[in-house]
């Protein structure tokens, strides 16, 4: 489970790089300020998450556990409906997608409470 969390969280920063320099570069002419800052919200809380799931892989390695594999889980389901709403929002207009946006901070939420329950559950290390 860790390498597989590792790979997640290092190809999700890979892309939250991508779409951050895509906003910068590519939307900058193209997208209303507010659009655009909406796009980079999306970038910054995928870069989060990405972080998150390089944590876990360690944690899946170090503790393993229901909590640890939930809470990467839920961070990928996150980053999936936080940022991918937000991407899709930003690009299209579409206002509807806003409501998805809100799920997907719940999983942020869920998965970072798992990681910071698998850590409080962990028997300690020599």
């Amino acid at each position: 489970m860790e390498r597989l969390l590792f790979a997640a969280g290092a190809l999700s920063a890979a892309i939250a790089v991508g779409t951050g320099a895509f906003a910068a570069h590519g939307l900058k002419a193209r997208l209303a300020p507010e659009a655009l800052a909406v796009f980079e919200t999306g970038a910054r809380y995928q870069m989060y998450a990405a972080l998150g799931l390089l944590a876990s892989a360690w944690a899946a390695a170090r503790w393993g556990g229901a909590a640890v594999t939930w809470g990467g889980w839920l961070l990928i389901a996150g980053t999936v409906l936080f940022s991918g709403s937000l991407y899709a929002l930003s690009v299209t207009g579409l206002r509807w997608l806003g409501a998805v946006t809100p799920f997907g901070g719940v999983a942020f939420m869920a998965g970072w409470v798992l990681l910071a329950v698998a850590a409080l559950r962990a028997a300690p290390q020599p």
